[in-house]
């Protein structure tokens, strides 16, 4: 055989296993929201970081299929069996009707949740540390820090005898979240007022039945379908002129008055890497649950000012951030 031809051999065999890496395909994780991907996307965006901290860049070297029920709750099971149908070998359900659209498919592949709610309540696993079956995730502080946003609306409204919660009926921890409401009203001698509201019609209604006990305050609960829409509620608290708290910073930001509560990002940004470390080869019973304990409080002094209201020095200092 003549040189040219040996090294061409060669080098051409060389190239082969490149060749062949490059044909294979990139795996798929599914990715399942029961709200909206506009509502959602700072949320996505830390589950897309944690997921390149792991070395998994979408597009490049991994593939993902959205699924975003935007509030139509009923199709998430058909969702979950659609998203076998493509092939995902890790799901991301980022909601908790998500994540029990999930577990109640009882799937073969991995699954990693993210929850505002308590996952041993909820039905998702009966182990925090050592979760059993394939399904782990993370939980951020949302059910816990309810009955704290109505300790701060009645320090932030003192003479208020009547306050208002919004709920969203939809939610499986509604019930829960409303007898810990209640419980905490009594505690401070209050008289509770629950609105329900899981559309955007629904909402509109809430906020305009708000007139006879507005003057209390307005605390809204922890759900993914009230994360969605944080700037939309702060409008309306603005436009109805109620003093508004909320879990989510984005309200805050948006113009709502105070937010407090657990960043939904760090709980996000824990199931993107536990989704690439997935992708390496881990096993979901090996990754414990990660519970966020972080919490933080925004108040915007302009939103008071608009209502006319001054803020307690005591509420201010203990604020992580003002808005002026």
């Amino acid at each position: 055989m003549r040189r040219r031809e040996f090294i061409a051999l060669v080098g051409g065999a060389a190239a082969w296993p490149f060749v062949a890496f490059a044909q294979q395909p990139m795996p798929v994780v599914g990715f399942l929201n029961s709200t909206s991907r506009e509502g959602y996307a700072p949320f996505l965006a830390a589950f897309l970081q944690g997921l390149k901290e792991t070395g998994y860049i979408e597009g490049r070297n991994v593939r993902i299929e959205y699924r975003w029920a935007e509030g139509h709750y009923d199709q998430l099971p058909a969702m979950v069996t659609d998203l076998i149908q493509h092939h995902v070998v890790v799901l991301a359900a980022t909601s908790t009707l998500a994540a029990l659209a999930a577990k109640a498919a009882a799937l073969a592949i991995p699954v990693v949740f993210t929850t505002s709610g308590d996952p041993v309540k909820l039905g998702l696993t009966d182990n925090l540390n050592r979760p059993s079956g394939n399904i782990t995730g993370a939980t951020q502080l949302g059910e816990e820090t309810g009955p704290k946003r109505l300790e701060l609306l009645h320090e932030l409204l003192p003479e208020a005898k009547v306050v208002a919660f919004l709920n969203n009926p939809a939610n499986p921890l509604a019930e829960t979240l409303s007898k810990e409401m209640e419980l905490a009203s009594r505690v401070l001698g209050l008289q509770l007022h629950i609105l329900k509201a899981s559309t955007d019609d629904e909402l509109d209604t809430a906020f305009a039945t708000l007139s006879g006990v507005g003057k209390g305050g307005l605390v809204i609960a922890a759900d993914p379908y009230f994360t969605s829409r944080a700037e939309q509620l702060a409008a309306f608290a603005v436009r109805h002129g109620v003093p508004t708290i909320d879990q989510n910073r984005e309200f805050a930001a948006a113009g709502g008055l105070i937010s407090y509560g657990g960043d939904p990002r760090d709980s996000y940004y824990i199931a993107g890497i536990y989704t690439g470390r997935i992708l390496k080869g881990e096993r979901p019973e090996s990754l414990p649950l990660q519970q966020v304990t972080k919490v933080e409080m925004i108040v915007n002094l302009k939103a008071a000012k608009a209502l006319g209201m001054t803020v307690p020095l005591s509420l201010l200092g203990r604020a992580d951030k003002v808005i002026e």
